[in-house]
């Protein structure tokens, strides 16, 4: 019998899928292509799931990896950005503010997106996923490793040089304007 049966992981785990593959693709109608894929892979390798890691990580990874050969793919080599996110004061990747700003705020806050989806697009594939994984998501050290098939020392490190790039890129274009 399945550790998981079909209709609990499509209850369970449709709405997180998408969650992260629209993080990864910044783009809704990708977003549907790459949940819609990743279930179905998910659901085709049902049987072969043998409970090693969380079902929850075990389609993380399928969804990560699947964006990841995407992107390898000829015709869509470009990255399609992430939208809706900004750095804050302290460096912290943080949701743009909510209360209905100014023109002015208006124009600063596209300012600080553009420059974070400039900045999030010269990063490679893999440090790009961990970011995404670990400050949009806030997923583990651990789950990221098990997502990614990397160890955790990899994604402590692919971390750290990631934000270091992101912070040293977005002060650089923020302190340009």
């Amino acid at each position: 019998m399945p550790i998981i049966t079909p209709e609990e992981l499509l209850a369970k785990y449709s709405d997180m899928v998408y969650a992260v593959s629209l993080r990864l693709t910044g783009n809704t109608e990708e977003a549907e292509d790459l949940a819609e894929e990743s279930l179905i892979c998910a659901l085709r390798g049902l049987d072969g799931f043998r409970g090693e890691a969380d079902p929850g990580v075990w389609l993380y990874r399928i969804t990560v990896n699947r964006w990841k050969n995407k992107l390898r793919s000829p015709r869509l080599a470009f990255w399609r950005r992430l939208k809706g996110f900004v750095e804050n004061e302290d460096g912290e990747l943080a949701d743009p503010p909510d209360p209905a700003p100014g023109p002015g705020q208006q124009l600063e806050t596209a300012e600080r997106r553009q420059a974070f989806e400039a900045a999030l697009s010269t990063l490679e594939p893999e440090d790009r996923a961990i970011l995404i994984l670990r400050e949009l998501d806030g997923r583990s050290y651990s789950d990221i490793a098990g997502i990614l098939s990397v160890p955790v020392g990899t994604v402590r490190s692919r971390l750290s040089r990631g934000r270091e790039k992101m912070r040293d890129l977005l002060r650089g274009s923020l302190e340009g304007k």
